[in-house]
Parts: structure tokens; sequence; C-alpha cells
């Protein structure tokens, strides 16, 4: 969503080595504001953020590169990215009409191509994901009155669009929030698509691209409402055949205030959780080897055990920096970003009692 800004907030990168720390922050060389970051695994991990910055490292978070800014992309707001492996990633921007662009590197983000720009002239591009090389979508702010979506099947060389009139908005102010990339959540198993959104009607949107016409559903969550409100991530993890969901969001203008900060999907419905996160969180994630979810925010970072039944604030150890669980954005887990250039990579000790 359009109105989303960043706010730059001044914070000290401090190297923790308490087994207790939750997050041992990172030295990534810059004070650009991060909203996307990929942890593409085999110590792969990928950033991106404003004024064109990406960012990456092949060695788990011990030393990270600044990668050459995109051709025309040196004052692009790039709040998604996109890896396969360490030499191929694809950045989204996000910005008004042909603001939106994605460029795609094949050789370690020493060079760039421009992949794709938005062609609608009021659109506004909110976030990317790929389940693999040959599936990946593409979301943004509703145009004439209906959500565009993107597909790729070529790892993100070329794009075309979903049928325009297939998925109308709820109201005139329905829309998604660019605030992590992960507004969007694709299930690897049967390709389908499931976006949160927010600013108006806050709903669930589930699309099936493979049935004839596209299949596609709204169910409305008990979040919060407003211009500024809504859904902002989801996340999931498979338990059986089953998948489970998991959504944050809230108020980014109220930061501190609970109500509508949450739900999860259980015994085939949504609910409300019966302990909240504590405030406005931009971004989940499971953590599959803590057996935990984590949801961060500009105030504090929460967990939950019970697939989101009820969540806890997870506070810094006394020999952290006070702010250490603040001041985030983005998880692709263990890594999290956030702005001023923070990055930090989750302590599994932390999370035990």
């Amino acid at each position: 969503m359009r109105g989303l800004v960043l706010t730059i907030v001044a914070v000290t990168s401090v190297a923790v080595t308490s087994a207790q720390a939750q997050w041992t922050m990172q030295q990534s060389h810059t004070t650009a504001g991060l909203r996307g970051i990929h942890n593409v695994g085999g110590g792969v991990v990928w950033a991106s953020g404003v004024q064109g910055t990406v960012l990456h490292t092949t060695d788990d978070g011990q030393t990270w590169q600044t990668c050459a800014v995109p051709q025309g992309g040196e004052k692009l707001d790039f709040r998604g990215i996109q890896a396969f492996d360490a030499n191929t990633a694809i950045v989204m921007s996000a910005g008004a009409g042909d603001l939106s662009r994605l460029y795609k590197t094949i050789d370690a983000c020493r060079t760039w191509k421009l992949a794709f720009t938005n062609p609608d002239t009021d659109g506004f591009w909110d976030a990317i994901q790929f389940s693999s090389p040959a599936f990946g979508a593409l979301i943004g702010d509703q145009v004439r009155s209906h959500l565009p979506v993107f597909f790729s099947s070529d790892a993100g060389d070329s794009w075309q669009q979903f049928d325009p009139k297939a998925i109308p908005a709820v109201d005139k102010n329905q829309s998604f929030f660019a605030a992590s990339n992960t507004a969007l959540l694709l299930d690897a198993r049967n390709s389908k698509l499931y976006m949160i959104t927010g600013g108006g009607t806050t709903s669930l949107i589930t699309l099936d691209p493979h049935l004839a016409g596209g299949a596609v559903s709204y169910t409305h969550l008990d979040m919060a409402t407003g211009a500024a409100a809504g859904g902002f991530s989801l996340a999931s993890r498979v338990d059986g055949s089953n998948l489970v969901i998991v959504a944050v969001g809230g108020d980014y203008k109220a930061p501190e205030r609970r109500t509508g900060t949450a739900a999860f999907f259980a015994d085939g419905k949504w609910q409300a959780p019966d302990t909240l996160p504590n405030g406005y969180r931009s971004a989940v994630a499971y953590y599959a080897a803590g057996k935990a979810w984590i949801t961060v925010g500009p105030n504090g970072t929460d967990i939950s055990t019970d697939d989101g039944r009820n969540w806890h604030a997870h506070k810094p150890a006394a020999e952290e920096s006070p702010d250490a669980d603040k001041n985030w954005n983005a998880l692709s887990l263990p890594f999290v970003a956030g702005p001023n250039g923070r990055i930090g990579k989750l302590n599994p000790d932390a999370l035990k009692p």
C-alpha cells in the first residue's frame, strides 16, 4: 500500500555473544531502511530496501556485501526480494505506476536486468513470492476496483496477469500493505495463493489459479480496520495434510494498540487469539527448529508456541541493547531486517525456557 512509509530509527549495532541473546546483530554496512529479506538456505541470504539498496551474504550473515544498484533504481524503494541461489535473485520496488518494477540478477548482483514494469499507471506493487522457480506471484493495490495478480513460470523472466476482473475489491479502500513482502503466501503443495488485505475491509483472499476461470474466495478477518490498519503478514506451517496459517497486523499509525493485531486458522475457521501480540506487527514467520511462531514490529517481538492462540513478549537479555526486540520490519528466519540498515539473526537458545 502506497501510504505506508518507512520510519528511520537511530539504533546501535552491537555484536551480541550471550547464549541467551535473542538477536545477534549483523554488520550490514548500510543505513538504508530494509523491508525485504529472503533466507535461501545454505548460508545465502538477500536483503533489500530504500535508495536502490540490495545486500547479500553467502556465509550466513558473517559478512554482508553491498550489491550494484540496478540502472535507474537509485531512488527506488525495494520492498521485496526473492532469490533462488547465491547468484540469482529478483528484487521488487514499490511505487506509483512505473516506479513498481522487477529487476533480476544472475551473476550475484554485479549486474541487473529490468524484468517487468507495472503496466498500470494507477498501480502499486506490494509483494512478490516464489514457491519454486516454476511458480511465482506478484500482487498490488487495487486498480479500477480490482486487485491485480501476476504470475511467472520461468523464474521471473516473464510475467502474465491473471484475469484483471477476477478479484474485485470489497470496498474502495481495500488493498495490500507493502510492509514486509508477506501480505502474500503461496502454498507450494497446490499452488494456491493466500492474500491478506487492509486499508478497508480486512479479508483473507484465496485464489486457485489452476481451476477454470480461477476460484476466488473471501474470508473476513476480525482484525484492525482503517486507512492504516488491517492485515500485514501471513505465514504457514504444514501439519500433516493441513496448512496452519497465522496472520498479524494492526494499525501502523498506532503501534502500541493491541486490538486486532492477529488471527489464526484452526479447527476449520479463523479465530482471534486468547492473548494478542503487544502491538502492531508487520511480519510473522514460523521457526520450525524452535517450534514457535515469531512476529515483529516497531515496538517489540512476540512469540507463540501454540499456533497463534497465545502470544507473549520476547524481551532482550540483560546484556543486550534495551531496543534489541524493537524496530523490526521483515522476517525470513532466522534473519530479521529493519530501519537504518538493521539486520539480526535469531539465537535459538533464546527460545529455551
